[in-house]
């Protein structure tokens, strides 16, 4: 009577995991691959590409739009940003290569326009909430 019942309990978890997994979405071997995401101003021969996994998404549903901050907010948010970046990425062995894989070349004293500054700043806005990251005023980063 036992092993009837172990049994049958064995053939319905049987049944049931068959039908779970008869029912589950298949992964397509076709998975769409993310388009980077070029920054650049033409007349200033200035250009960014992020790859970063994730980028296009924050932009289409997190990311404020387009006209929401000023160009003089979003310029005095990169600038720090910036800094803090470049220090992160010129001190590797302090800092996760992965993530800081490249200096920025954002001068202060030049105007990219508004497209440029909303991309970039949207993008650390990005990596801070992916990377679990401050970004910001680099005397507060070098006292930690």
């Amino acid at each position: 009577m036992i092993m009837n019942t172990l049994k049958n309990l064995f053939v319905a978890s049987f049944l049931l995991s068959l039908l779970l997994w008869a029912c589950s979405p298949k992964l397509s071997n076709k998975t769409k691959k993310e388009e980077p995401v070029k920054i650049a101003n033409d007349s200033l021969e200035y250009e960014i590409t992020i790859i970063d996994i994730g980028f296009n998404s924050y932009l289409n549903s997190i990311a404020k739009p387009r006209g929401y901050y000023s160009q003089t907010y979003l310029e005095l948010k990169n600038r720090n940003y910036v800094i803090t970046w470049n220090y992160r990425a010129r001190n590797i062995p302090r800092f996760n290569e992965s993530i800081y894989q490249n200096v920025i070349d954002y001068d202060p004293t030049i105007d990219y326009g508004y497209e440029v500054n909303y991309l970039l700043f949207n993008y650390f806005e990005f990596a801070q909430r992916k990377y679990r990251m401050r970004l910001g005023n680099i005397s507060t980063q070098i006292i930690r």
